[in-house]
């Protein structure tokens, strides 16, 4: 059946702030949705809390609305107890890195078939404007009015180093490209992991200006595609190559540097030392990568439990668990 956006859409009234980017995320995953051709009912949204985890109240789909960090915990029980269903968790930097940091990294290590939307604006929004575990250190915030003192989580890093296997950026007002990766993420078969780099416009307005403006994204980020040269800026003059376990920026065409010294981006490698070191590009002398960055086929939990079950009931004649509880030595008190 083809689908259409508005086919996941609830009739309740959406309700952020204006401007906020959790709009241009809602609007991406309708239209993946669609694209998908993933009936409503064959769809569980999830959530924890935060700005961000009112989501599942604006998808026309099954939805929870959990509780603070545990969203990738009940999202894993979903999954598990019905593997036919895609299940996405929304959940922000302060939901999920959090206090559901310790969930974040399990579903990820166990390769769960779930759809991970991770907006990352760099401060606790609904509780007005804390900072959190991914703000920069001496970032000033309400509670922090001196500067943190502490570096921040990577959402990459964390990934990677829970040995996960999907791992995408994307921005919040690129609607096409965002929908994109949201396919693409929902059609890899194992825990995705999809950074949404979100403003808020109330307590963090302009916090990723410096890659993300008009004026600027060009030049300060990278759109890696699968098979392609790793070339970008306002002329596609510039590439990333390697020399000898570091990347760097150049400009083609200038230090002898041609387009056949471009790396060519491979998101299914197995070993993520490259998709790391690609993933932790920050703006600055390299630019920072946004589409698919890492995407490796692996064991899915879901599936191996579902095959595991399936063998020992092949094994057992009990069907019940009367007969479970009746079958070898028994005995009656009287």
């Amino acid at each position: 059946m083809i689908y259409q956006a508005n086919d996941f859409k609830s009739p309740q009234l959406v309700r952020w702030c204006p401007g906020c980017g959790d709009y241009g995320v809602l609007s991406s995953l309708h239209k993946a949705m669609a694209q998908l051709e993933v009936a409503p009912h064959d769809v569980a949204v999830v959530s924890g809390i935060g700005c961000s985890s009112r989501l599942p109240y604006y998808m026309n789909t099954y939805g929870f609305h959990t509780i603070h960090g545990r969203g990738a915990a009940v999202a894993t029980g979903v999954k598990v107890a019905n593997p036919r269903l895609s299940v996405w968790l929304a959940t922000g930097d302060g939901d999920c890195l959090a206090i559901g940091g310790n969930h974040f990294i399990h579903a990820v290590r166990r390769n769960i078939d779930l759809n991970i939307l991770l907006m990352n604006n760099k401060i606790y929004g609904l509780t007005k404007g804390q900072y959190s575990p991914t703000s920069a250190r001496g970032f000033v915030s309400k509670s922090s009015p001196f500067g943190t003192i502490e570096d921040p989580f990577r959402p990459a890093e964390l990934t990677i180093g829970a040995r996960g296997r999907f791992f995408a950026r994307t921005i919040d007002t690129d609607v096409k490209n965002s929908q994109n990766i949201l396919v693409a993420a929902a059609k890899h078969k194992g825990t995705s992991v999809v950074e949404v780099l979100l403003n808020c416009v109330i307590f963090n307005d302009g916090i990723h200006d410096g890659i993300t403006a008009r004026e600027n994204r060009p030049d300060r980020t990278i759109f890696l595609r699968h098979g392609e040269k790793m070339i970008y800026g306002k002329d596609n003059n510039k590439g990333i190559v390697q020399e000898g376990f570091s990347l760097k920026a150049v400009t083609i065409g200038e230090g002898g540097y041609s387009p056949e010294d471009v790396l060519v981006h491979d998101a299914t490698t197995a070993d993520p030392s490259l998709h790391l070191r690609l993933a932790l590009m920050d703006g600055n002398e390299l630019p920072v990568a946004l589409g698919v960055i890492r995407e490796v086929e692996a064991p899915t939990y879901d599936c191996e439990m579902e095959d595991q079950i399936n063998r020992v009931k092949a094994k057992n004649a009990a069907r019940t668990l009367n007969e479970f509880l009746m079958s070898g030595d028994v005995w009656e008190v009287k």
